[in-house]
């Protein structure tokens, strides 16, 4: 019989086990984080009925929705009414609308899953991927402070992850269509597919912006545009240089002078929250694609890789569970695509493949003494210290070598020698040394090396 090739669908991340654990330990220091902030943990299914997760999309996103069909309905001819999640905002607005009277308001979730997107197959560009992501939800109403707690906790992450400097930069969209407004925009659906236009600048540039905005279609005159164009060129470099370019667009509309205010509020308090002036940004470029979002939006960069792009996402949305409930339950949040994330670090060489999580090999010189071997490893587990035992026997330099491709830095020896003498050896396989110790100093001993290990990375 033919033999099936083994292969995998491109656009989805399958990593080796030490990749896995590095991959892993990121994870860990999300949730860590997260958890440090008072954020609960919620999942949701990885299936929703299409109808409840395309209400408010945008037909772009809409487009790379998988849906799902079983055999016996494709048969039937009928219409799939199920879909994989593309994110984990429009899940979470369900489950909230859904358990309304079972939770507590503020809603404080997050969420580490993974989503589903029909993605161009490309390099860095994933099918299946982990978003990390937190929001807090309100009954009624939610307080701008929530906009600006966000970016604590996304700098506590990100400073624990070591990954190098990175700025959260920050805009709003209620001050973008404000200033659109003021230029002769006023069509709230004009303004959305400007705003689109204008989330396209750092990848498309902007003579094709410009373009695209002076053309068929949309038929802006030029010197609006080139207002446009200005306006999105804005950064800052310190708080009080934000407040003095803020201040520099001038009277507007209502909607842009609601926007400046609460970014002025949203960037003075993420400064009483801890985060440095130098890791937080206006950004006046920033819109999110996505049709939800009504406020302030979020995007993250490392400041020396920008060709990585955001790390780190999100945004205020208002309206959003108002699809499922006639309840008023204004949120906002922000998510880290760890899988592209990860992707990116690694092939930037900001991350390197883990050690194992296991801490030890216990070695078998004698079969017959298995029962002593296996006593062993119990007491360095019951100690806290992960251990894996050679069950099979063989060489003892081939069991060194597993040890050491496996990524286990010590593997203990406890051959004839050792029994009489009332000793264990113990091989450093990182250092390339070894020592004996007391049998009943074992544990102890390795306790000591192995958190001296981990002090030095």
């Amino acid at each position: 019989m033919a033999l099936t090739p083994a292969r995998t669908m491109p656009g989805v991340l399958e990593l080796l086990p030490l990749d896995q654990i590095a991959f892993q330990r990121m994870l860990d220091t999300i949730r860590r984080n997260y958890e440090r902030f008072g954020f609960l943990p919620v999942e949701t299914p990885v299936i929703e009925y299409a109808d409840v997760l395309l209400t408010k999309t945008g037909g772009e996103t809409e487009r790379q929705v998988y849906f799902v069909q079983s055999t016996g309905a494709l048969e039937q001819g009928e219409k799939p009414d199920l879909a994989l999640r593309f994110d984990l905002t429009v899940p979470l607005a369900r489950y909230v609308a859904e358990h309304e009277r079972e939770l507590s308001f503020p809603f404080r979730r997050y969420q580490m899953q993974k989503v589903y997107r029909g993605e161009r197959a490309q390099r860095g560009r994933f099918r299946e991927f982990y978003q990390c992501d937190i929001d807090v939800i309100g009954k009624d109403s939610l307080s701008i402070r929530y906009d600006a707690e966000l970016p604590a906790v996304i700098y506590s992450v990100f400073r624990e992850l070591a990954i190098g400097p990175f700025t959260i930069q920050l805009n709003h969209r209620k001050l973008m269509r404000g200033y659109f407004e003021s230029l002769g925009v006023a069509d709230p659906e004009q303004q959305m597919l400007v705003l689109r236009e204008v989330d396209k600048l750092d990848k498309r540039g902007a003579d094709h912006v410009r373009d695209t905005l002076t053309g068929e279609g949309f038929g802006l005159a030029p010197d609006a545009v080139a207002k446009i164009l200005a306006f999105v060129q804005v950064r800052s470099t310190s708080l009080a240089d934000a407040f003095d370019k803020l201040d520099a667009l001038g009277a507007g509309p209502e909607a842009l002078e609601q926007g400046r205010a609460e970014l002025k509020e949203v960037l003075g308090l993420i400064r009483d929250f801890g985060v440095p002036e130098t890791h937080y940004a206006l950004n006046l470029s920033i819109a999110r694609g996505l049709d939800y979002y009504t406020g302030i939006v979020y995007e993250t960069t490392l400041n020396d890789h920008p060709q990585i792009g955001s790390i780190c996402s999100g945004g205020r949305y208002e309206n959003l569970a108002g699809q499922y409930t006639k309840s008023h339950l204004p949120g906002v949040g922000i998510s880290i695509g760890l899988s592209r994330l990860y992707w990116q670090l690694r092939e930037a060489g900001l991350v390197h493949t883990a050690q194992s999580t296991v801490d030890v090999l216990v070695t078998q010189m004698d079969e017959a003494q298995l029962p002593a071997y296996l006593a062993l490893a119990g007491e360095l587990r019951a100690a806290g210290i992960a251990t894996e035992v050679v069950l099979e026997g063989g060489k003892l330099g081939k069991q060194f070598k597993y040890a050491d491709r496996a990524g286990i830095r010590f593997a203990v020896v406890l051959g004839e020698d050792e029994l009489a003498k009332g000793v264990v050896t113990v091989k450093d396989l990182r250092r390339g040394d070894q020592f004996e110790v007391a049998r009943a100093e074992l544990v102890k001993t390795l306790r000591v090396e192995l958190e001296q290990a981990a002090a030095m990375g």
